[in-house]
């Protein structure tokens, strides 16, 4: 084991050595794994090892997760609604919120006992896959050194796609305004020039405390515009007629995949729960998750049927443009909103930039006079890299429902499932085994099953409209 806890293998105790503070060992041989059993006493506890510098409470932790749920995923929900019919993206939405909300159980619940073996304070989301591989049977142990990476890539690829989504956003709402001012409607792809300067500076920020005064007004704006946006939704009465309660299923993987981009912020659940001063009030039955979730699950369900309620089959990617374009208020409802989402592009594309230059660039380049220059090349590619792709294809809805179902039907339930499946192999038995298998077996070939049919719909429908164009 190294200095600050790690390990790259299955962890196995020196008998040799005398166990400290009454904590006695047992070691229990399962093939060719080793598993640690405890009498119990004086246990290593993760949570009284951790030393957070600015620990958060119950109440910053759950503003800071609906902080990085709602965004432009709950603007298409409506959208959403339109390709799965209200009856059914109802009920779906709270399916769907459910099992992302257990999964999220099970990843937290497999890091805090892995770190108890460890005897470490708290993990990452790559490392806790990689341990619990270790954890895991012989074919799983194998895939141990590359399942961190996998995760990477996914969460980087997630990152990614999220600023795309962001800079069609943007554009899209400046070019609505832009058009009812000029004569000439403005292509959307202009839009994304005027702004792509402006995108690289704001990326240019290696410090996120500079930041954070410019994401406090944009949750302020957020906030206020969301309460507009009900304000135009419910103004008119609401009506069934000409809506469909159960749309063809063809339409269902765009549902699945927009659904699961705007519910799960998977990638900031185990940092949120590191910084908690105190993490065991995260999980349990009105934690801070639950409590989290039912209230985001709620607004997006209210958010995404009454929208389709009212605009129908007309509803676009965002419902920001659906509002009357020739009403002031409408007009500035999407300017705020541009502008928030605008910031929140500097903090998305921030995590893209620590996966890719922490975890791999800066370890290929080692320590040298001008790694600060190549920090800020990669920092402008990979802006450039989520600008290309969205003029390529400047589509909100089909981005965000590709994202989802590329991303996180793997880093919402396949990849949660097989590390539970992986931590506690050898530590159950009978029926508990056969439920642990059963049970995350199934979220496996859900989420495969979405990765794959969702990835394909969503491409089938770029591809589609690319032609078009």
């Amino acid at each position: 084991m190294t200095k600050n806890g790690h390990t790259n293998a299955a962890y196995v105790p020196d008998v040799s050595e005398k166990p400290s503070k009454k904590y006695s060992l047992e070691l229990a041989e399962k093939g060719d794994k080793y598993v640690v059993k405890s009498n119990g006493i004086d246990e290593y506890d993760p949570f009284q090892h951790r030393q957070v510098e600015h620990p958060t409470t119950n109440a910053e932790t759950m503003f800071h997760f609906l902080k990085g749920s709602l965004g432009t995923g709950i603007l298409a929900m409506p959208n959403a609604f339109k390709n799965s019919g209200y009856v059914l993206g109802s009920i779906g939405t709270i399916l769907i919120g459910a099992i992302c909300t257990y999964c999220i159980h099970q990843l937290v619940k497999a890091e805090y006992e892995l770190c108890k073996r460890r005897n470490i304070p708290s993990m990452s989301y790559p490392k806790v896959a990689e341990e619990a591989m270790n954890e895991g049977p012989a074919a799983f142990r194998k895939c141990a050194p590359y399942i961190g990476n996998l995760v990477n890539t996914f969460l980087l690829i997630y990152q990614l796609g999220t600023c795309c989504v962001y800079v069609v956003f943007v554009a899209s709402n400046i070019k609505s305004v832009a058009d009812y001012y000029l004569e000439t409607p403005v292509d959307v792809r202009l839009c994304m020039v005027i702004i792509l300067l402006p995108l690289i500076l704001i990326n240019y920020v290696r410090n996120l405390k500079y930041l954070a005064p410019f994401s406090t007004l944009a949750n302020a704006i957020t906030m206020v515009s969301f309460g507009i946006i009900c304000y135009y939704i419910f103004r008119e009465p609401i009506s069934t007629e000409g809506k469909e309660a159960f749309a063809p299923v063809s339409g269902f993987p765009l549902f699945f995949g927009t659904v699961l981009f705007a519910l799960e912020a998977i990638g900031v659940i185990l940092p949120l729960e590191n910084e908690m001063k105190t993490p065991k009030k995260f999980g349990g039955s009105c934690g801070v998750l639950n409590t989290s979730m039912i209230l985001i699950v709620f607004l997006y369900v209210g958010m995404g049927l009454f929208g389709y309620l009212n605009y129908g089959d007309e509803i676009e990617g965002s419902i920001t443009l659906n509002l009357p374009a020739k009403e002031i208020l409408s007009q500035c409802v999407k300017g705020m909103l541009a502008f928030a989402i605008f910031i929140t592009h500097g903090l998305a594309c921030y995590v893209a930039i620590d996966i890719t230059w922490n975890d791999y660039v800066a370890r290929k380049l080692g320590p040298q006079r001008s790694q600060i220059f190549w920090e800020y090349v990669v920092r402008t590619l990979l802006v450039l890299v989520t600008f290309l792709l969205a003029v390529a294809i400047p589509n909100l809805e089909l981005f965000i429902s590709l994202f989802g179902a590329l991303c996180l039907s793997a880093l919402g339930l396949a990849f949660p499932a097989l590390i539970q499946i992986s931590t506690h192999w050898y530590n159950t038995h009978g029926k508990a085994k056969v439920w642990l298998i059963l049970s995350n077996s199934i979220l496996i070939i859900v989420g495969v099953l979405g990765l794959v049919i969702g990835t394909y719909t969503s491409l089938a429908e770029i591809i589609s409209t690319f032609m078009e164009n």
